[in-house]
């Protein structure tokens, strides 16, 4: 229930979780926690190094943001943390404006977020048509895999540039370092990452050969213990100790980072003014906006694995934009809700916040006693990560052209036009350009539903009956009937049935008064007959009303 100022109540979805909450529960959130947190290491460092920045910075937005969208959040198993949709983003930010003002975009856009949930607007996010969602997610799927090619191919690009074009020139221009050893080790982590579920799985035509090969009980304790195993980890661990065994040519963390720190990080203020803030709009809008859409879009495909109670929308935004905000004063990156790391909590037997709230103790854990060793961890491998979430990020099939012909053309004008221009542009123009654009087609489609229908023309009656909306979009259409009451005989009454007519806004009582209009220089009169209650609300309020029962019309205006 919201205050009478639509002030949304602050209540996390964890209060509502522990009532009734047992020992057995526990014990699954504990378990589903710890895999999740394991996923996270390698995947919070992947993200944290394609977007230009120390591998620590995706590892520690893992820890805390992750803890506070659990602890604080609208959704009973969203996991939150660093995404690959912000790796775009983010570099660019970081190449335009620096790393300092990427945390002050950062915490500025965690107000934004929270004030969004406070305002109530959580549920605004699903207006957003799908062709747009669609659209951007396989643009930011593209630049992720354009984004690793680099390291998957193990070239020597001392500086990469921000945009997609200059980047595959700086590539070109460098081919000829190409190193096989890189390649190899990403080419394998993809396979792998591939092949590692089918192994498992007793669906797959694989995981019957390995049945076959393994026998019976050999397979099922394969499956209990593979189980357990996530496939990032089981690339990570091996592909690192052939590249550290055989002393491959390869660079690595160590090589590029020194390291990871083995310390948690210092609280620290950036450098904050208004004057900064002003020029930092753009990147704080469209760091709220991805996080925004995509947390919310998390939560959603969470309510339809999990069967969970459905998430509050309004509480994962304040969520969400607490996370934001504190992060960057650990030298965090921007967070937002993870499909991939949620949906391995509910797949593991996570049923509450706390499953998250382990994930995020059980990565910091992990990453205090196991830093020394991240040192070894070759780029390509975590390139290879990155490939592959690339790849099942985006929806292919929806750009078949067998789907396409099923999409009508504002659809595929939608989805085909944000793909492009997130592509070549960015997220921001996409996005903004798309709504635009769904609304100018929205506007269309409903203008072509009104119409006006001539029913009988015996003077000295002329009738007209009225379907749909009449707004300002299709107001247009009531030109046919003004015409004609203008060269009617005189004395003509103009009858408006409009008993189908189911909307009415400011343009469409204008474009009424314009027939009124000419209808009485025609010595003539106007009938409204069955009016619907809201078009009835609208013309009584405008005091087109009392025009139409005293014939004396409103004075045009200019």
């Amino acid at each position: 229930m919201q205050s009478p100022l639509n002030i949304t109540r602050f209540r996390p979805r964890l209060l509502d979780a522990l009532a009734g909450y047992d020992r057995t529960r526990f014990f699954k959130d504990l378990g589903a926690g710890a895999t999740v947190g394991i996923v996270a290491l390698p995947l919070a460092m992947a993200f944290a190094i394609a977007s230009g920045l120390k591998p620590e910075a995706g590892i520690w937005t893992a820890i805390i943001a992750g803890f506070l969208i659990s602890l604080l959040g609208g959704s009973a198993v969203q996991i939150g943390g660093p995404a690959g949709a912000f790796i775009v983003i983010v570099y660019g930010i970081v190449e335009r404006y620096g790393v300092a003002n990427l945390l002050i975009s950062t915490a500025c856009a965690g107000v934004l977020l929270f004030a969004a949930g406070l305002f109530g607007l959580g549920r605004l996010v699903r207006f957003v048509p799908l062709s747009i969602v669609v659209g951007f997610t396989n643009g930011i799927a593209v630049l992720i895999l354009l984004s690793q090619l680099k390291d998957m191919l193990g070239l020597t690009v001392e500086k990469m540039p921000a945009d997609v074009f200059s980047q595959l020139h700086a590539m070109a221009l460098q081919i000829g370092t190409f190193n096989p050893y890189a390649f190899a080790l990403g080419l394998a982590c993809v396979l792998g990452l591939t092949v590692w579920p089918m192994l498992l799985s007793n669906e797959s035509k694989v995981g019957h050969a390995v049945q076959r090969l393994a026998g019976r009980m050999a397979r099922s304790r394969a499956v209990q213990v593979g189980a357990r195993l996530p496939g990032p980890i089981v690339a990570l661990v091996t592909l690192t100790l052939v590249s550290w065994g055989f002393e491959l040519p390869v660079e690595t963390i160590g090589t590029r980072f020194g390291g990871i720190p083995e310390s948690a990080p210092a609280f620290a203020l950036p450098d904050f003014s208004w004057e900064t803030v002003k020029q930092l709009v753009t990147p704080t809008l469209t760091i709220a906006l991805l996080g925004a859409i995509e947390s919310l879009l998390c939560a959603r495909v969470a309510d339809q694995l999990s069967g969970q109670p459905r998430h509050d929308p309004n509480q994962e935004l304040m969520a969400q934009g607490i996370a934001n905000l504190v992060t960057p004063f650990f030298g965090g990156m921007p967070a937002t809700g993870t499909i991939a790391r949620t949906v391995t909590n509910i797949r593991s037997g996570g049923s509450s916040p706390i499953a998250g709230i382990v994930h995020a103790v059980t990565l910091m854990v992990v990453v205090l006693l196991a830093a020394p060793l991240a040192r070894h961890v070759p780029l390509a491998v975590l390139a290879g990560i990155l490939v592959f979430v690339g790849l099942n990020m985006g929806e292919w099939r929806e750009f078949t052209p067998g789907q396409l012909r099923h999409f009508s053309r504002h659809y595929r004008l939608l989805m085909l036009g944000t793909f492009f221009l997130t592509v070549v542009f960015d997220l921001t123009v996409a996005v903004q350009v798309g709504i635009v654009l769904a609304c100018a087609l929205f506007v269309r489609r409903m203008s072509e539903l009104f119409s006006v229908e001539l029913v009988t023309m015996q003077p000295p009656v002329l009738t007209y009956r009225l379907y749909g909306a009449m707004f300002f979009g299709a107001a247009a259409k009531l030109d046919e009937a003004v015409n004609a009451a203008e060269s009617a005989p005189r004395g003509m009454t103009v009858v408006l049935d409009a008993t189908h007519l189911i909307y009415l806004d400011a343009t469409g009582v204008d474009a009424l008064r314009q027939l009124h209009r000419a209808v009485l220089s025609r010595d003539g009169l106007l009938r409204l007959e069955s009016l619907q209650p809201q078009p009835l609300e609208v013309i009584v309020r405008s005091g087109f009303a009392d025009e139409l029962t005293s014939g004396q019309p409103r004075a045009a205006e200019d």
